[in-house]
C-alpha cells in the first residue's frame, strides 16, 4: 500500500517517510482551519487508521475550556470528520476499512480520565455505529483498545510503572498486529492488554461499584494523580 502519514511535526514524519516511502502531510488537529487538506486527501485512502490523541489526564475542574476543546478535536472531532470523508468514498469504490484507536480506559475508567476516557468511549460507540451503517457497502470498521503500553504512547510518555495488578505491558508492535488483524480478518473490535486489564474491563461492565472499590484498595487515586502530574503539559 501506498502510505500518507500524517501528524503535527514534520520532522518525526519525514524520518518515517525516509524509511517507508510514505507521502507526508502536516496537520495539527486541534487547528480547525488545517484539516480541509486532510479530509480532502482522507476520500482517496482504503484503509484510515484513526491513531492521534491527547492523553487528557486529570480531574474535571483541572481543565481549562480551551484543554477540553482541544481533547475533544484531536480525540473525537477529527476521527468523526475524517471517517465521514472517507466511508463514502471507500463505499463509491466497492470496499475499504476504517480503524479507531480507542483505550481500555474507555471500558474501565479509573479516577482522573473523566475527559480522556469520554473521549474513547464515544469512539467505541462511532465504530459500532459505523460497521453496522457500512456493513451492507463492503467497508469494515474497527476499533482497538490498547492497555498499557511500553517504548510509546502514554505510559512510556508519563515514565510511570505499569499498574500493579495489570500484568506485563504490551509493545506498540502489539498494537500494529492488532491493526492488521482487524483489517484482515474485519474484526469489530481487539483488546491490546494482559489477562488482567482485560478482566478488570468486563468487571467494570458488571459490576461497577466493586470494579471502584477494588481500584481504590489498589492505589488508584495515587496512580491518577500521578499520570495527571506527568502528563499535564501533553494536553
Amino acid at each position: 500500500m501506498e502510505v500518507l502519514a500524517t501528524g503535527r511535526r514534520r520532522e518525526p514524519l519525514e524520518s518515517l517517510a525516509a524509511n517507508t516511502g510514505a507521502e507526508v502531510l502536516v496537520c495539527d488537529l486541534t487547528v480547525r482551519s488545517n484539516l480541509g487538506g486532510l479530509l480532502e486527501k482522507a476520500t482517496s485512502v482504503d484503509l484510515l487508521v484513526c491513531n492521534a490523541a491527547l492523553p487528557a489526564t486529570g480531574p474535571l475542574e483541572d481543565f481549562s475550556v480551551d484543554e477540553i476543546d482541544r481533547a475533544l478535536d484531536v480525540n473525537l472531532r477529527a476521527p468523526i470528520l475524517l471517517s465521514r470523508a472517507a466511508g463514502p468514498a471507500m463505499a463509491s469504490r466497492g470496499g475499504g476499512h476504517i480503524v479507531f484507536m480507542s483505550s481500555m480506559g474507555a471500558k474501565a475508567v479509573g479516577p482522573s480520565l473523566g475527559v480522556y476516557a469520554s473521549t474513547k468511549a464515544a469512539l467505541r460507540a462511532l465504530s459500532m455505529a459505523l460497521r453496522q451503517d457500512l456493513h451492507s457497502v463492503g467497508v469494515g470498521v474497527s476499533v482497538i483498545f490498547p492497555g498499557p503500553i511500553r517504548d510509546a504512547g502514554m505510559w512510556a510518555e508519563a515514565g510511570l510503572p505499569t499498574p500493579r495488578g495489570a500484568g506485563r505491558s504490551r509493545t506498540p508492535e502489539d498494537v500494529a498486529d492488532a491493526v492488521v488483524e482487524a483489517v484482515a480478518r474485519d474484526r469489530a473490535e481487539i483488546d491490546v492488554a494482559s489477562p488482567a486489564p482485560r478482566l478488570g474491563a468486563v468487571l467494570a461492565q458488571l459490576r461497577p461499584e466493586l470494579f471502584v472499590a477494588l481500584g481504590r484498595r489498589a492505589g488508584a487515586d495515587e496512580l491518577g494523580a500521578k499520570m495527571t502530574a506527568a502528563l499535564r503539559e501533553n494536553r
